[in-house]
């Protein structure tokens, strides 16, 4: 007996070579020179009359000839369809990681959903957010955020000082300069926070997802291993069709 993954591998080269053939029987009919054909012979009033050879065309193409041609191309087609969508029904398989069955006896088809949800889920979790690494972080159990220790540092301000150049004298004033001195005024304490994740959460949370990803295609590929039973619908629906 064939297997599911030997139908689906088909299937593809089926479906092909049927449009093909379809889109090659709607050219012939819509053409119709070649459905078209003539006999005509000549005979003059008179035996003095002029003699002109016969003149005919063949019917190059039989309407219902095409018919059959297609009924055959489509009924592989349908058969080798109705084979998969039969065996999708009972095809069937554990997810199972580290020895852990996660999912139990999945159709093959919620695999192929299971597997397409999970690629996007990987490209979401690799984007999650981290914290700096330059800090130090510990959990706030009064907020659920994370938080780095407490950093003091100064505030101050610019205060002008005068710096004497020259002293005064019965000539001339003062030379003062005038200069800006930072002065201590205060202190500021900081406390960061953050709601993002640490690095080893994340890289956990993408190994979990790749390891999940690993099982479904695992799965996938022994549910695809189940035995099929031929399926034979096209000659059933071309004989009401076209007979």
């Amino acid at each position: 007996m064939a297997k599911l993954n030997q139908i689906i591998a088909v299937e593809k080269g089926v479906k092909s070579k049927s449009l093909q053939d379809v889109t090659a029987a709607h050219h012939k009919v819509q053409k119709p020179a070649l459905l078209s054909g003539i006999s005509r012979t000549y005979q003059p009033k008179d035996e003095e009359g002029e003699q002109l050879p016969p003149e005919s065309t063949r019917v190059q193409v039989q309407a219902e000839d095409v018919l059959r041609e297609m009924s055959a191309s489509l009924t592989r087609l349908f058969d080798v369809t109705a084979t998969k969508d039969w065996a999708n029904c009972t095809a069937r398989a554990d997810v199972t990681v580290d020895g852990r069955t996660i999912l139990a006896d999945v159709p093959v088809s919620h695999l192929l959903f299971l597997e397409k949800q999970l690629t996007d889920l990987h490209t979401f979790v690799r984007k999650l957010p981290t914290l700096d690494t330059a800090e130090s972080w510990s959990r706030d159990p009064s907020t659920d955020w994370w938080k780095t220790d407490p950093v003091r540092t100064i505030r101050t301000k610019k205060v002008p000082r005068n710096h004497v150049k020259a002293e005064a004298t019965d000539k001339h004033p003062a030379q003062v300069e005038v200069y800006y001195e930072d002065v201590p005024i205060g202190y500021w304490t900081t406390v960061k926070f953050s709601g993002a994740l640490p690095a080893r959460r994340v890289n956990e949370l993408v190994e979990r997802v790749e390891k999940l990803q690993q099982a479904v295609k695992f799965a996938r590929e022994e549910a695809n291993g189940t035995e099929v039973t031929d399926q034979r619908v096209g000659e059933a629906v071309f004989g009401y069709l076209f007979g």
